[in-house]
């Protein structure tokens, strides 16, 4: 088992000795150090779990080189040691970080104790942070904890080493060009160029020059050689936004690049070869653009080697939350203004409201309040109206369907046999989340705000009823 490190700070030699010798049936390395400046230079240098300083010391207090400590936010436990302990001193040496406090004398047993409570605590602490570690609050430029989120986040991770094409889906604003970047920054590519180009911003008959350039005189307005987009990005990462926009001569001609990787520059007979990493997008459904024709199914499949889908807005949990305060104080410092959060009505608000443009919408939204109000806290009527109205209704249709599922239930009750006169609440909660979710056409995000739970509630929920049944 790897020994942990802990490094004693004491002037006192035969002290320091002693407490050395208390410690040598516990297995740890311990570093001994006479003054601060050797101290701290042992901490920086091995990172002990654990460190025991002594409060006066010949060239920097102790509480001194605690403050260091935290300064430098190192993750080290400390026990403070000192022949003059006083209230105010504990009080202090405790707001800076240490854990306990030992007033010599001091049996071998206290030392002990102490010492193995601090390694407990970091040990514990290092769970928790491994455990925050596993649902991240942030991934490059995306923000959110939901579960749904933490799945994209291990999909990106895994992809970004592979050569092989992404398709990203999702409606429009779920972030696909958030995504398609940090692909490219967790990737072996991230010193090159990552080159963006939306297909649907782009006349379509301009689209083939944009993405493989030309040379002069290729066709009218040609009036210089011109990179494309693909060479822009050799040894990158090249994302298409919105391809199901681009035309299906352009397509036959992506194809062949995908397949050879090299291509000819509009009206050029030279061939180029590049190294580019493709990623697309769409908010349509490819399988319905196949079957109308608007799309080339060899195509579909060359680049749907990895699909990743980015969830709506509205079927995030929380995250709309932690988006909107992000946004807020980003804006806020934009506009020079003071909000710093917002109220509980707000927040409920902005937890319920179905975000049909998923965080654009929510981003236009936060900068049209502040832009538009004064103060320090968001207030509810500070909301645009058409926002604050659909989670008002949708309440008023959670109280009525409520009073419906309530008289379903009190005459399925007056039908039961009187071996059995009452449901049980297990089997009551099923019928009202399962009311509930048929109510709202499968919708469980919608579900969840009409029986005031977060979705996550109604998810954990099903998946324990669908165990219970197989």
């Amino acid at each position: 088992m790897k020994k942990e490190n802990i490094v004693l700070i004491e002037d006192d030699e035969p002290l320091s000795k002693m407490m050395v010798n208390f410690l040598a049936d516990e297995q740890y390395n311990i570093f001994r150090c006479s003054n601060a400046k050797e101290g701290l230079e042992n901490i920086r240098t091995h990172i002990p779990v654990l460190a025991i300083l002594d409060l006066n010391l010949p060239d920097m207090s102790g509480l001194e080189v605690l403050k260091e400590l935290k300064r430098e936010a190192l993750p080290t436990e400390v026990i403070i040691i000192t022949g003059h302990g006083s209230i105010d001193i504990v009080v202090e040496a405790m707001s800076l970080g240490a854990i306990d406090f030992i007033e010599k004398p001091f049996e071998s047993e206290r030392l002990l104790i102490s010492v193995r409570n601090a390694l407990e605590r970091y040990r514990l602490v290092k769970v928790i942070d491994e455990y925050d570690d596993l649902y991240k609050s942030q991934f490059f430029d995306f923000i959110g904890r939901s579960p749904v989120m933490q799945t994209v986040y291990r999909i990106i991770e895994n992809a970004a080493t592979s050569k092989a094409t992404i398709m990203i889906l999702g409606e429009s604003g779920t972030g696909k060009e958030l995504c398609a970047n940090a692909i490219h920054k967790s990737s072996p590519r991230i010193n090159c160029e990552f080159v963006p180009i939306n297909c649907a911003a782009i006349p379509a008959d301009l689209v083939e020059s944009e993405i493989f350039g030309h040379v002069k005189g290729a066709f009218t307005g040609a009036n210089k050689d011109r990179k494309g987009a693909v060479s822009m990005a050799d040894g990158g990462t090249l994302f298409l936004d919105e391809i199901g926009e681009m035309s299906l001569d352009t397509q036959a001609k992506f194809l062949r690049f995908l397949q050879s990787g090299n291509f000819q520059r509009i009206g050029s007979s030279s061939i180029e070869y590049v190294d580019v990493r493709i990623i697309c997008a769409t908010n349509k459904n490819p399988l319905d653009l196949i079957k109308t024709g608007k799309f080339r199914e060899d195509l579909y499949y060359r680049l749907n080697v990895i699909p990743i889908s980015l969830p709506p807005l509205r079927e995030r949990d929380d995250d709309a939350v932690l988006i909107a305060r992000s946004l807020l104080k980003d804006i806020t410092k934009e506009e020079g203004k003071s909000f710093q959060d917002f109220s509980i009505e707000t927040e409920s608000i902005i937890r319920n409201y179905s975000w049909p443009g998923n965080v654009r919408e929510l981003e236009n939204v936060i900068r049209n309040v502040v832009v538009l109000n004064n103060g320090r806290i968001v207030k509810h009527d500070m909301l645009p109206e058409s926002i604050f109205s659909q989670v008002i209704n949708l309440k008023e249709e959670s109280s009525e369907h409520t009073m419906q599922i309530n008289s379903t239930q009190v005459i399925n009750q007056s039908n039961v046999s009187e071996t059995s006169p009452f449901k049980s609440l297990l089997e009551i909660e099923q019928n009202a989340i399962q009311e509930a979710i048929k109510f709202c056409d499968d919708n469980i995000p919608r579900a969840a705000a009409l029986l005031g739970v977060s979705p996550s509630t109604i998810y954990r929920k099903k998946q324990a009823w669908e165990n219970k049944d197989v």
